[in-house]
């Protein structure tokens, strides 16, 4: 179901503390807590003597001490003290997940530890731009599968039935989408010329009467998306389109981390190229882009209850190729990682 050799996001740095707490990835329970110094430790969430969580115990200094008998487990997960007089058996370690901090996210790679670049984490232009503004909000559990996710990232055409109020307007419904396959990722995109500009976006942008509007829904191996809005004044938008300088651009960051196989934790951010000082327009754009999510959590929750109890098979449309070969690839992904793991095990 997942692939492993991968970046993930843990949590909002703000939400480690010194403090043990339980997170799970990839199915996986994690103890998460940050040292003395402020460093972030990510240790399986289970001591192998009876298997309590180390979450439920107590932190010693930097070290985790199990509540169930004392064991004591360092930052890297070896076992530094045990009750008794006789020698602390070799076995007596937990598997420590490589974690790098970076953009306020705390990143866990869940495969081979040797294998963890952090370089590769998913690069975010403009982060510390000080003239691009940022909004965001915290991060929502959603009962269904990252992969409906993916799937709803890949998708523009959901926004004229989901999104009415926010993202919708006549020509999200039929205009023409192109699919570009990338090496790391999918990429669905769209221009939309001389249209009225969505509601969410008719309160931002900074020119009049209508706009062309691009859609760039791009999602990248395994569960991040950079979602791009672009809304330039008529005739001055596609893809030669010279831009005009009172041109808008958004672009919304979506981090879907799974925590089983039906339930995921969504991490997201907005950045945008005017009024980066602005503090109330920040403050709206966070609270509409919640509610516009909001809309895709219900609609997507209620996806994987249909979908896990169909009595006849889903049908794909044409509007699907993009979700579809994104599937296909992370699924290659997926069993030449198994196959790999595999042999070395063998």
């Amino acid at each position: 179901m997942f692939l492993k050799n991968a970046w993930y996001v843990a949590a909002w740095s703000s939400e480690i503390t010194h403090e043990l707490r339980q997170i799970r990835v990839l199915g996986k329970k994690i103890c998460i807590y940050r040292t003395q110094g402020g460093e972030v430790v990510a240790l399986e969430d289970a001591c192998p003597h009876r298997k309590l969580p180390l979450s439920k115990g107590r932190i010693k200094g930097d070290d985790v001490e199990c509540g169930y008998h004392g064991l004591t487990f360092d930052c890297a997960g070896q076992c530094v003290s045990a009750p008794g007089k006789g020698r602390i058996p070799s076995s007596a370690k937990v598997h420590s997940y490589p974690v790098h901090e970076k953009y306020e996210l705390v990143w866990i790679w869940m495969g081979n530890p040797a294998m963890a670049d952090a370089s590769e984490i998913f690069e975010i232009e403009h982060y510390d731009d000080p003239d691009w503004g940022i909004n965001r909000g915290a991060a929502m559990e959603i009962k269904c599968n990252y992969l409906y996710m993916t799937d709803n990232l890949l998708d523009p055409t959901h926004v004229a039935w989901v999104h009415q109020s926010s993202f919708a307007q006549d020509a999200t419904k039929d205009a023409p989408l192109s699919v570009t396959k990338k090496d790391d990722g999918i990429i669905v995109h769209r221009w939309m010329m001389d249209v009225e500009p969505a509601p969410f976006y008719k309160k931002v942008v900074e020119f009049e009467g209508n706009c062309d509007r691009l859609q760039h829904y791009e999602v990248r191996y395994p569960s991040h998306a950079l979602i791009k809005a672009v809304f330039t004044p008529a005739g001055t938008g596609g893809p030669e389109g010279p831009l005009h300088d009172k041109t808008f651009i958004m672009d919304s960051y979506n981090f879907m981390t799974p925590t089983s196989e039906t339930e995921t934790r969504y991490y997201w951010f907005q950045l945008r190229n005017i009024r980066p000082d602005d503090a109330e327009l920040s403050e709206m754009m966070s609270e509409d882009v919640r509610h516009a999510f909001e809309e895709d959590l219900a609609v997507l929750e209620e996806v994987q209850v249909g979908m896990d109890e169909k009595e006849s098979p889903h049908i794909d449309l044409s509007i699907d190729g993009g979700q579809l070969r994104f599937r296909r690839q992370l699924e290659a992904m997926i069993a030449e990682e198994a196959m790999v793991d595999a042999k070395m095990e063998g």
